[in-house]
């Protein structure tokens, strides 16, 4: 008996997957259905009245509605859909559809009465009846065909879900899940927050609050919580997911309508929570008005544009009119695949990729001269610590040359504007590479201030960012595949952290807020312990902390602070009108002098060894102190000289 059912189950499949069934047949299957409502509708009306009908009567008649319904089903074309699909646009036209054919029947009856064509007159009463009961079981047929579909192909292994959202987001998920015939997935609840949708049932599953699911019993066996609200602040996501965390529950999400691929919603789009998710703000309010007028008809030089800020800004500005992008990077294989990924999402974008080293001077005044970019956004830099403490000579030659080259190439081509993207590693550094980038930083200052110049130089500090190359959210999830453990370099560690979006939105907000000279600082937030961020992503990944994967401290690495400041203790902080962007107030530079010292350090490139270029380095930026390096020796020389 059970391998009859079950090849029974597999012929029925089959047909349903091979979708063997003509349109002509579904028509016809209509039509079958018009006559046997038209034949239910006449033995209602006969039950009351018998004797009013004669049996040619009721044929003739019965033939004439159904010619009536044949034209409306052909006009409208209600046949052609995929049965096993059906959806609600499919049930509404079906229902307009027999509603066309009863209006029409009932304005002829009034020519039919004229005309005294007895034998083709129906009734109202019937026609009422029979067009209440065409939409009722035309409607049935599809319904039962989709929700037999639904059973034959649902998955056995399927777990209970709850969806957070009973509004639009909520039961877009929920038709998701029940038409993709591969989903792992089986509703048996929604959840709301608004106090009006609790007790009610949506698609036949209860509504209820986060508070009630959290008490559902475990005979219930709920395995995850797919989040679908179109708007939720990061401080409600983070507490949902410590709730689901803490009962054993994964939490999904359901992106956006934006975020939809190819425009479609499905349920293999329904992905992990991710620790971006949860450590994120909420969305930021930028004024695209200033943005748009600043960038508008604009051909902008983007360095750095294959990395992870770099990409993002291109990313950010391709939503803006500008004429045309200059990528400029010198990494091959990553300036590649964002020129295949802009070929595919823009392919009528306005852009160009040049392979190039920015301390290439020569190379650059080419790009300026062919290209004659009016706004430059500087990505391009060396940002681990790490191999920056070890190898200073190429912190000093690309951070800093390169940034000197690219900001003198602005002034000499009349470049409107010049961004450089700096980071709170130049705040009190206490490694080479943040203060590579604070001498930036001086450069950019000092030349603003020159009265020759019609560049408006501007630079932006922030802090980490999540999920950039090399950050430790890409570091953790490689090391949790691994079966860990996760590398924590000290129990007390702190950063501060942003989106890559989120980070960028910034960068453009601030680079046309400003004068020129001013070195703007992002709102970071509250600072993160990197040890409670691994946790976190121990936990997301539904992994117990020291049973499945352990935390191993491997000390602070050379030049690493265990807090990051976004402002030296000697500068203040002036507001805009971008609450999460503020100005530092800084010291000033001499152009002269710096230009001077810079320059000569660059010489020195070719003939001093890594102790000596850092010398340098102290020099022009005395506040910094060299932590837990072999430079530290260097900093008690400064102190005995002074003193």
């Amino acid at each position: 008996m059970k391998k009859q059912l079950l090849s029974m189950k597999s012929l029925l499949l089959n047909i349903f997957n091979g979708r063997i069934v003509s349109p002509w047949l579904i028509l016809l299957i209509d039509l079958v259905i018009v006559i046997n409502a038209y034949i239910l509708a006449y033995i209602v009306r006969l039950n009351v009245l018998l004797s009013s009908y004669s049996a040619s009567n009721i044929i003739l008649s019965s033939l004439w509605v159904v010619f009536v319904f044949l034209i409306a089903f052909l006009i409208s074309g209600s046949f052609k859909g995929v049965i096993r699909h059906s959806n609600y646009s499919e049930f509404k036209l079906m229902a307009i559809t027999c509603l066309g054919a009863f209006i029409f029947l009932l304005a002829a009856n009034q020519i039919i009465i004229k005309y005294d064509l007895a034998w083709i007159r129906v009734s109202r009463l019937v026609l009422m009846l029979h067009f209440f009961l065409s939409i009722i079981l035309t409607i049935g047929f599809r319904m039962i065909v989709k929700e037999m579909y639904i059973f034959l192909t649902k998955k056995q292994t399927s777990h209970n879900v709850l969806i957070y959202g009973a509004g639009d987001m909520g039961q877009i998920t929920m038709e998701a899940i029940k038409n993709d015939k591969d989903n792992h997935y089986n509703v048996v609840g929604f959840i709301d927050d608004k106090a009006s949708k609790w007790n009610i049932m949506l698609h036949s599953c209860p509504v209820m609050s986060w508070k009630k699911a959290l008490e559902i019993n475990e005979d219930k066996q709920v395995h995850s919580v797919i989040l679908a609200i179109k708007k939720i602040s990061v401080q409600k996501k983070h507490e949902i997911t410590k709730d689901c965390l803490d009962k054993g529950w994964k939490l999904k999400v359901m992106p956006s309508v934006g975020n939809w691929v190819n425009g479609i919603s499905n349920e293999k789009q329904i992905r992990d929570i991710r620790i971006e998710d949860i450590l994120g703000r909420d969305e930021i309010q930028l004024n695209l008005g200033r943005i748009m007028m600043g960038l508008d008809g604009k051909v902008i030089l983007v360095t750095g544009a294959a990395g992870s800020i770099g990409s993002e800004i291109v990313r950010q500005l391709l939503r803006f009119s500008i004429q045309k992008i200059i990528m400029v990077d010198i990494a091959e294989s990553a300036l590649y695949d964002l020129q295949q990924e802009l070929l595919l999402s823009h392919s009528d974008a306005p852009f160009e990729v040049v392979l190039a080293d920015v301390t290439n001077k020569k190379r650059l005044n080419d790009i300026f001269e062919e290209y004659k970019p009016e706004i430059v956004f500087n990505a391009a830099a060396y940002k681990h610590v790490p191999l920056m403490e070890a190898y200073p000579y190429e912190a000093i030659r690309v951070n800093i040359g390169g940034a000197k080259v690219l900001a003198d190439l602005a002034v000499r081509h009349k470049v409107e504007k010049f961004v450089m993207i700096s980071t709170d590693k130049a705040v009190n550094p206490t490694n080479v590479m943040g203060t590579s980038k604070r001498i930036c930083e001086i450069y950019i200052q000092a030349l603003s201030q020159r009265q020759d110049i019609n560049t408006a130089f501007i630079t932006t500090r922030f802090g980490n960012v999540l999920g950039s190359n090399g950050s430790v959210v890409p570091l953790f999830k490689k090391q949790i595949e691994q079966g860990g453990p996760l590398t924590v370099t000290h129990k007390d560690i702190t950063r501060y952290f942003m989106t890559i979006p989120e980070a960028c939105q910034l960068v453009l907000e601030a680079g046309f807020m400003g004068e020129g000279g001013e070195i703007f600082l992002f709102d970071m937030g509250e600072p993160v312990k990197i040890v409670n961020l691994a946790t976190e992503m121990i936990r997301l990944s539904g992994l117990k902390v020291d049973e499945d994967i352990k935390i191993k401290y491997t000390g602070l690495r050379p030049g690493e602070k265990l807090y990051e400041e976004l402002l030296a203790s000697k500068e203040n902080t002036l507001p805009t009108h971008h609450k999460k962007i503020m100005i530092g107030k800084v010291r000033k530079h001499d152009h002269k002098k710096v230009n001077k010292q810079i320059e000569e350090m660059m010489l020195a490139l070719q003939i001093e060894n890594p102790k000596l270029l850092v010398t340098r380095m102290k020099a022009l930026v005395p506040e910094y102190k060299s932590q837990n390096s072999e430079f530290a020796e260097l900093d008690k020389q400064f102190e005995s000289s002074a003193s």
